[in-house]
């Protein structure tokens, strides 16, 4: 871990979390990438046992909002997906080294965050409105529709 760096794991919180792949290159640019992405962290979350609250799958980066696992470090589990993830795809390196991680323990935070990732799409130019970008949690807290991930929803 670099120097300085602290991590609040293993605290009971929620984590926003947001990695990149390499070079912030494009590598999830394609819908058949973006859903072996969500399988991949459907398979993760089964096998560690956290919550899915939210997500959102962009072009060279993720975003999602999940738990800690019981049985395991957050940052043991991060890494199990993004190993998933790579070696399913071809792109070689495919994630870049490190994650962020910003515990969040409100509600309205909680609240903030999703916002933030579900208009990503939007700030980004990909599509005009939330609903229409497939790769995201927006859909399922707005129309109840199914996920590639089993979702927690904030009540």
């Amino acid at each position: 871990m670099p120097l300085g760096l602290v991590r609040y794991q293993q605290e009971g919180d929620d984590h926003f979390i947001t990695f990149s792949c390499y070079g912030r290159e494009p590598y999830l640019n394609t819908p058949q990438s973006r859903d072996t992405f969500l399988d991949s962290l459907e398979l993760t979350r089964q096998r560690y046992n956290f919550e899915v609250l939210g997500y959102v799958v962009m072009p060279e980066h993720v975003h999602l909002l999940i738990s800690e696992p019981p049985n395991a470090l957050l940052s043991k589990a991060l890494h199990a997906l993004k190993l998933s993830v790579s070696k399913r795809l071809t792109q070689r390196p495919f994630w870049q080294n490190r994650y962020y991680d910003f515990n969040v323990f409100t509600r309205d935070k909680r609240v903030e965050k999703l916002k933030y990732m579900h208009r990503n799409p939007v700030t980004r130019g990909l599509v005009t409105a939330p609903e229409d970008w497939q790769w995201s949690t927006y859909r399922h807290y707005l129309l109840d529709e199914p996920t590639l991930v089993q979702i927690t929803k904030l009540t």
